[in-house]
């Protein structure tokens, strides 16, 4: 599955790209996330709860940040296993640029599942992922801003 996208947070790049890179940040943004843990040079630990379709699972998993061109780009990717679910790994290639009005963040999410979560059917993981993805990036843009519930 393949998902691109842009959007204009209302932020200089240097506060978007030190969100990009913080814990609390990224814990707050993921759905489902219960747990984040380390830090971009070494990489974070995750723990995420998700429901798709009849199946439900805890995936534990990594997620490290490589091809790293501070404050302009980089890529995030990680992996999660969830037990009998199954699992899923995919990555996103996040670029900032200045634009009127703040920071231009633009995305490409690469995604992939296995196990149980594969035989639910390509149109609803599609969904789902695109889901996922839309709403981690709203969560980025709202937390960035301000305008979010924390």
């Amino acid at each position: 599955m393949e998902m691109d996208g842009t959007r204009v947070i209302a932020a200089d790049r240097e506060t978007v790209w030190a969100r990009l890179n913080d814990a609390e940040t990224l814990k707050a943004c993921i759905p489902g996330c219960q747990e984040l843990t380390g830090n971009p040079d070494e990489g974070f630990a995750a723990v995420v709860t998700q429901k798709v379709g009849p199946v439900k699972a805890t995936f534990k998993g990594e997620v490290t940040l490589e091809n790293v061109v501070p404050g302009v780009s980089y890529t995030i990717t990680g992996e999660g296993k969830g037990g009998v679910a199954g699992f899923a790994k995919g990555g996103a290639d996040v670029s900032l640029a200045d634009v009127e009005g703040g920071t231009e963040l633009t995305y490409a999410v690469k995604a992939q599942v296995g196990g149980k979560l594969a035989q639910l059917g390509n149109r609803l993981i599609s969904g789902f992922a695109r889901k996922m993805s839309d709403q981690f990036f709203e969560r980025f843009q709202e937390e960035v801003e301000g305008t979010g519930a924390s």
